[in-house]
């Protein structure tokens, strides 16, 4: 871990790592619910005539949902959707989610409340940075995770006007918490939501909780990667242990 930080230091030109805000993104991080995600990109996109395999919603995951749109109709059909087309499908999508989730609800991730909550004790802000506009789940975060998360603490893709992998949602995450890059610890687990985090200059620990290989995030410069959530919970105390300050 000593040796990803004095390269994340050297690729960025920083003279410290001074941890005082953990950004995560939500979807395979907080919550298990790629997999309702991917069935409900699937079907609702296939309604309009558009491909999107379930595979698809993991490579796209962060982005925001009406970016997602317009880029498979300018690959798909070579067309420029207007702004309220794409946002009728992604209401479609946000719809068929909802129907989904209320038969497969998502857990929370294994490990994640654990990892909150060391950091937390830690005196670390703890801020939530995600491309979804829907409500519920945003209402949902709330709920599950009270006394961990506040509400002036969540990104959400209506705080943002470039969704990942555009840098804005994390720089818009560290504003919020008063952080400068160096003072910031990303958790994501897609591959543009870990290039969205390095374009910001955060330190950017990735979760591959997916079924993307692990060279997908490497590629996209993520400093650390872990296989699941409990791993990195567990391995929470070697940041103590570098930091005594933390």
């Amino acid at each position: 871990m000593k040796e990803a930080i004095n390269r994340y230091l050297a690729k960025h030109g920083f003279g410290q790592f001074s941890p005082k805000a953990v950004l995560f993104d939500m979807d395979g991080v907080i919550y298990d619910s790629m997999g309702n995600h991917a069935v409900s990109w699937h079907d609702s996109m296939e309604d309009y005539g558009l491909e999107m395999p379930y595979e698809a919603a993991y490579q796209y995951e962060g982005m925001r949902g009406v970016e997602t749109i317009k880029t498979l109709a300018r690959q798909q059909w070579n067309e420029v959707l207007s702004d309220e087309k794409a946002q009728e499908m992604y209401a479609h999508k946000s719809a068929a989610f909802a129907e989904r989730v209320k038969t497969h609800p998502a857990p929370v991730m294994p490990g994640i409340k654990e990892l909150m909550q060391q950091i937390k004790a830690d005196g670390l802000k703890i801020c939530v940075v995600t491309g979804s506009g829907q409500h519920t789940l945003l209402d949902k975060l709330l709920s599950d995770f009270k006394g961990l998360l506040q509400e002036d603490l969540i990104v959400t893709a209506f705080d943002v006007t470039h969704g990942k992998p555009h840098p804005e949602p994390y720089q818009t995450g560290m504003r919020k918490c008063g952080v400068q890059p160096w003072e910031t610890i990303v958790v994501e687990n897609a591959p543009l939501g870990v290039r969205a985090a390095v374009a910001a200059q955060c330190f950017t620990i990735a979760v591959n909780t997916g079924p993307l290989p692990d060279e997908s995030l490497v590629q996209e410069g993520a400093d650390l990667i872990f296989p699941k959530m409990t791993a990195l919970s567990n391995e929470w105390s070697s940041f103590r242990l570098l930091h005594p300050r933390l």
